[in-house]
């Protein structure tokens, strides 16, 4: 692993499990072993590093998502899917990504809270693309017509309660609670089309 690779992965460990306003750049220099010249050559400030850290974390956590969701056939099997590798997260049984300690998208844009700023707009972008990778599968629906950004609102929104309700109140079963949630809107859709 190259210097660089070696910086942004160890900044990502520590933003995640402390905190990004807590953790000083001399700790991620400690903890990489690598010196502060080489960390400035790669990246001029603190911000730079915190976004290098969440354009990591999102091709992690999206590579992790998507290789979960393709196991499985698109559409309902895939959503239903989604709620089961969160589950799984929750309850560390992956090892692809970090053990759970919350969304570090949302506990990062909750520390940049300026919706114009670099960092906050990752984030965002990382929401946006995750939103996307749902739309696809509920496109393979064949909703009634005129639910399907109705449905798709739905599933964010439970995947995003799941991993706010896992973390703030240890409710690691959230996620499987969200799924069975899902199946009844689904089954009462498909039954009125």
């Amino acid at each position: 692993m190259d210097k660089q690779e070696l910086l942004v992965r160890t900044a990502f460990k520590l933003f995640y499990t402390r905190g990004i306003h807590a953790v000083g750049v001399n700790l991620v220099l400690a903890e990489s072993g690598i010196a502060k010249k080489t960390l400035y050559h790669h990246f001029p400030s603190k911000a730079h590093l915190v976004e290098a850290a969440i354009r990591y974390r999102d091709r992690n956590y999206r590579a992790w998502l998507i290789s979960r969701l393709e196991h499985v056939p698109a559409g309902k099997p895939a959503l239903l899917e989604l709620f089961n590798a969160l589950n799984d997260w929750f309850h560390s049984r992956e090892s692809d990504i970090d053990h759970f300690n919350g969304c570090f998208f949302i506990n990062a844009s909750a520390e940049f809270g300026d919706r114009g700023s670099v960092i906050h707009r990752a984030c965002a972008e990382h929401k946006a693309g995750i939103t996307a990778l749902i739309r696809k599968h509920i496109d393979e629906l064949s909703l009634p017509e005129g639910t399907t950004e109705e449905i798709t609102k739905l599933v964010v929104l439970l995947k995003e309660g799941a991993i706010s309700m896992a973390h703030v109140q240890g409710n690691l079963d959230a996620a499987l609670e969200a799924k069975g949630i899902l199946v009844r809107v689904l089954q009462d859709r498909m039954a009125n089309r």
